[in-house]
Formats: structure tokens, C-alpha cells, sequence
């Protein structure tokens, strides 16, 4: 924590440089505001948060940080297809296949763009870890 940090203040983070860290942000502020979850993600270590263990505990927030979640990734997914869209149309080409091109955004699953689930939480800290490897 930053020196002279008051609870409930934000704390500015430096830009991660990911193409998608304001999702990674969103998710993180959203997921913070769940007590049991932030209590475990602030004694989880480092192992439990990449072998997907901390994922498992998004099946236990409430039910308002769920549909905030499922909301968020609906805008991703929504901002994902609007770049494949401007891509396209930057090459005029067709012939592309929307379902191999949403394959390399690997922090969330595109085969489910309505909800957030586990398997989303997981993947999105295994692309962000994989990028600080």
C-alpha cells in the first residue's frame, strides 16, 4: 500500500500496457467490492492466484457482483468485435473467420460472451501473468 493511504481512497496504478487493462482494471474494482472475495484475494499468494485456486472463489460473490461482472465482459467482447470490425474493413478482406481472430484475445473465454465466469477469472490472470513471465 502506498505510504499515507487512506482506506477507501484509490490508488492510482501505473498502465499495465496490456491491450485490455481497463477490463483488467474493472474486473479487479469489481471484484474488490465483494468482502469475502477481497479477503481472499489479499491472503492469497502468488501460486494460488495463478493455478486458478482464487478463481474457484468467484462461485461465492454475490449475486449483484456476478451480473456486474457479466456486464463488463459483455462490453469487452462487444470492444473486442468492434476491433476485429475495424481490422476487416482496414483490409477489406472477407474471408476472415470472426471465431479465429476472437481465439488471440486469451484473457477472456470468447466461446461464452454473456457471463463471467471462473474460467474467465483464470483466464484473464494466466494473460496477464504470461505477459510478466
Amino acid at each position: 500500500k502506498a505510504e499515507g493511504h487512506v482506506e477507501g481512497e484509490k490508488v492510482e496504478n501505473p498502465d499495465t500496457g496490456l491491450y485490455y487493462d481497463e477490463y483488467l482494471r474493472q474486473v479487479i474494482d469489481v471484484l474488490e467490492t465483494d468482502k469475502h472475495f477481497r479477503e481472499k484475494l489479499q491472503t492469497a499468494d502468488i501460486e494460488e492466484i495463478k493455478s486458478g485456486k482464487l478463481s474457484r472463489e468467484l462461485d461465492l460473490v454475490s449475486h449483484h457482483v456476478r451480473t456486474r461482472l457479466d456486464e463488463l465482459k459483455r462490453q469487452e467482447v462487444a470492444r473486442l468485435r468492434m476491433l476485429i470490425k475495424a481490422k476487416m474493413d482496414s483490409v477489406q478482406d472477407t474471408g476472415i473467420d470472426h471465431q479465429a481472430l476472437l481465439k488471440q484475445f486469451e484473457h477472456l473465454n470468447h466461446q461464452n460472451p454473456d457471463t463471467f465466469e471462473p474460467k474467465d477469472l483464470d483466464m484473464l490472470i494466466k494473460a496477464v501473468s504470461a505477459k510478466y513471465e
